[in-house]
């Protein structure tokens, strides 16, 4: 009798051993599948009526042309007009083109529509500078927007750069 309950307290704690080794082995493996959101790593997008804090209301494309009266709160200026060549670089050249030619100047322009030769003096003197700011931020019909992949202030210094285009 005594080595039937030796015999039964050693199979009940080898079953506690595996519960315990599953336990364990379920720990770890959910550790390295869970994954893991690095700050900067992925952009979430804003909830709709919010304005980040030090930013302007962003207005969407219906209400164009509330957004084409807003006046561009940003002087040009030499440093102004290169921070928006900075930009225009990062953001715009691909598929407007280094120099704004539009066409498919741009390396990704050959793959869509063309976008317009932001050069073109009548072409800039038919849009404000808040239609400008709006496109840039809300996007168009064919351009993506980029309020969240820039600010509102380095928006507006891409439209002093772009207004620098059309007089070359």
């Amino acid at each position: 009798m005594k080595y039937v309950f030796i015999l039964s307290l050693l199979f009940v704690g080898a079953m506690a051993n595996v519960m315990l080794g599953v336990i364990v082995i379920r720990f770890v493996d959910n550790m390295t599948e869970t994954p893991r959101i690095v700050p900067g790593e992925r952009v979430f997008a804003m909830p709709a009526g919010v304005v980040p804090r030090g930013g302007a209301m962003i207005l969407p494309k219906e209400q164009r042309d509330v957004a084409a009266k807003l006046p561009n709160p940003v002087k040009s200026s030499e440093e102004s007009v290169a921070v928006g060549k900075t930009h225009f670089v990062t953001f715009c050249a691909p598929c407007h083109g280094p120099e704004g030619k539009g066409g498919v100047t741009g390396p990704v322009a050959t793959k869509f529509v063309p976008p317009p030769d932001l050069t073109n003096t009548e072409f800039q003197k038919a849009r404000t500078d808040g239609y400008w700011h709006s496109y840039i931020m809300a996007g168009g019909a064919v351009m993506p927007a980029y309020n969240e992949a820039m600010s509102s202030v380095e928006a507006w210094h891409v439209v002093n750069y772009l207004r620098t285009l059309a007089a070359k």
